[in-house]
């Protein structure tokens, strides 16, 4: 979809699928409306120098907890290989429950602070979050959670070179906490 007046694009193929979800069914003109709206939410993120992580790092997490729902980013990114997706408020597909995997800096000041709240009640989440420079604020899911893996370090960032042609892209950074009540293999592989 491309709407030149608005600027608004969108694969086709992430079209049909949000398009055929249950919760956009018959509401194709809120649909639009929550692209325009999420193309502009991706135009900050990208102005403030995030990065999505890859789908291989998502699924990665999503193994950690069995996790079912993801938290992040925007519509038209998420991965539909959760069975729901949402951030904040706007639910993409699906239902709020469920284990989750969290990006946590593609979530606004709002939305972090209520998925803190919600994510005190609920005991299988993972966080992906940004690695730590000197003594920045340490987050309530920091506390109740324990680090599961840690894998930037400045001093030796890593590049990865496309084989193709040869351009060369900063590997993913960041670190992930886990509940510890997933118990799952994966958890122990990270540790």
């Amino acid at each position: 979809m491309k709407d030149p007046g608005r600027g608004c694009t969108i694969t086709s193929g992430g079209w049909i699928f949000l398009k055929k979800q249950e919760c956009w069914e018959g509401r194709e003109q809120a649909l639009i409306t929550t692209i325009r709206k999420e193309t502009k939410q991706t135009g900050k993120l990208e102005e403030a120098g995030y990065r999505s992580p890859t789908w291989a790092v998502l699924q990665a997490l999503q193994q950690i907890n069995s996790a079912t729902r993801i938290e992040e980013e925007v519509a038209m990114s998420a991965p539909p290989f959760f069975q729901s997706a949402g951030r904040g408020d706007l639910l993409f597909w699906g239902g709020k429950e469920g284990p989750t995997v969290v990006i946590w800096r593609s979530l606004s000041e709002q939305e972090k602070e209520s998925w803190l709240e919600e994510a005190s009640t609920m005991h299988d989440w993972v966080v992906w979050c940004k690695s730590k420079k000197g003594a920045e604020e340490i987050c309530s899911f920091e506390l109740s959670g324990k680090e599961i893996f840690f894998n930037y370090d400045e001093t030796k960032s890593k590049e990865k070179k496309n084989k193709k042609n040869g351009s060369k892209k900063k590997a993913n950074a960041g670190r992930a906490y886990d509940t510890g009540h997933g118990g799952s293999k994966a958890t122990l592989k990270w540790q």
